[in-house]
């Protein structure tokens, strides 16, 4: 099992293709979340108010189980399909690419509006800077505070990240560690109970 996943930066990747007249405007951008899609989507369509469509594609998770494809007008599958193709082809996750299209005045044909938005899409992709995260989970530990030390000595070992912790007769720490690793964690802080 890896948990490793590719993804963008917060830079924003732009693209370009023009056919017959006709523009793509492409954008490529590190979302987490479906309201940051909402938000990023509404500011593209009134940033772009004049074009004849606004096409996307984007997907979210380190799972990649939530995404989703959008032709906004275009002919069934010839501009959110190649655009999540790009997506799926370079392997990413938690991004959304926007395409803008003004409409040159000739029609391009389904054949060659797919070539112009993955293209458009490829472009933006190439000018994103890619790299790999890790899953995390988090692992969430009670002990008696007699156990303070030997619990920040497995911490101090395995190095995972210390998000919270509280300290009274029974003390909570909540840590984050590669999902690869949370077993061994979680081994590791259940033995000091019985030393």
């Amino acid at each position: 099992m890896t948990d490793e996943y590719k993804t963008i930066t917060n830079k924003i990747g732009e693209g370009y293709y023009t056919e017959k007249r006709s523009k793509f405007l492409a954008f490529s951008h590190h979302v987490t979340t479906l309201d940051e899609v909402s938000t990023l989507l509404e500011s593209y369509r009134k940033k772009y108010y004049d074009a004849r469509h606004v096409c996307y594609a984007y997907v979210i998770g380190p799972d990649r189980a939530v995404f989703r494809a959008n032709d906004d007008g275009e002919p069934s599958s010839t501009a959110g399909k190649p655009i999540l193709g790009q997506i799926n082809s370079n392997e990413l996750t938690d991004i959304l690419i926007v395409v803008i299209r003004y409409y040159g005045g000739v029609n391009l044909g389904t054949g060659g509006l797919i070539v112009a938005y993955r293209t458009a899409a490829a472009d933006a992709i190439g000018k994103s800077e890619i790299i790999v995260r890790q899953q995390e989970e988090d692992v969430i530990f009670n002990f008696p505070y007699v156990m303070m030390n030997d619990v920040m000595r497995v911490v101090k070992e395995m190095s995972p990240q210390i998000v919270s912790q509280k300290y009274d007769n029974t003390c909570e720490i909540k840590l984050r560690i590669r999902k690869s690793e949370v077993a061994q964690l979680k081994n590791r802080l259940n033995k000091l109970s019985f030393e």
